[in-house]
């Protein structure tokens, strides 16, 4: 499909597969080398379209990994993780995100910042108990109407830090922007 090596300019880490409406399959990969790059697969093979398919970059940050892709409306929301995961109650994981037009971006924060360049609003971060959260999967039950459930995982800081897994529920009605509503773990 892709692979990263010492000398590539993307490290192939936590993939994210995306069917779009339109039949197109989607890959989102990477981390903290160059960023978050999408590439588009086969949807019979799940191999690349070609082996030199563009690969199109979507968000940066020094400490950047697992992508998430969703649809909603008229839009695509990316959320993506900065920070250090997997050091307990001393975790620095939160989510941030943006939103596109087209699948291949640019993804932009509430602020007009591209993700490419740096930006991402906040979505989910540390608070109270919930520690280090992060890799958002989307749940989408098909429905426009019903509220789109994400899981994530977090360390829990009334047990010491253990590892949890927690469902939220992504509230659109605020004029397209997500906000995460209700932690529950």
């Amino acid at each position: 499909m892709i692979r990263s090596t010492n000398n590539s300019a993307f490290n192939t880490i936590d993939p994210s597969v995306f069917l779009d409406a339109d039949g197109k399959l989607w890959l989102a990969f990477g981390s903290y080398w160059q960023g978050i790059f999408l590439t588009e697969l086969n949807p019979q093979t799940g191999l690349r379209i070609s082996t030199n398919s563009p690969l199109y970059p979507l968000a940066w940050n020094h400490s950047i990994e697992a992508a998430c892709l969703t649809r909603h409306d008229d839009f695509y929301y990316l959320f993506v993780n900065w920070g250090q995961c997997c050091k307990g109650t001393n975790s620095t994981y939160e989510v941030r995100g943006g939103r596109a037009e087209k699948i291949t971006g640019p993804y932009l924060d509430r602020d007009g910042k591209k993700l490419a360049e740096g930006g991402g609003s906040p979505f989910l971060q540390s608070s109270r108990r919930f520690i280090g959260p992060g890799h958002v999967g989307i749940v989408d039950d098909g429905t426009t109407n019903g509220p789109t459930r994400f899981s994530y995982h977090y360390y829990d800081a009334d047990t010491q830090g253990k590892s949890r897994l927690a469902v939220g529920t992504i509230d659109w009605s605020t004029g397209g922007r997500f906000r995460q509503n209700n932690c529950a773990g």
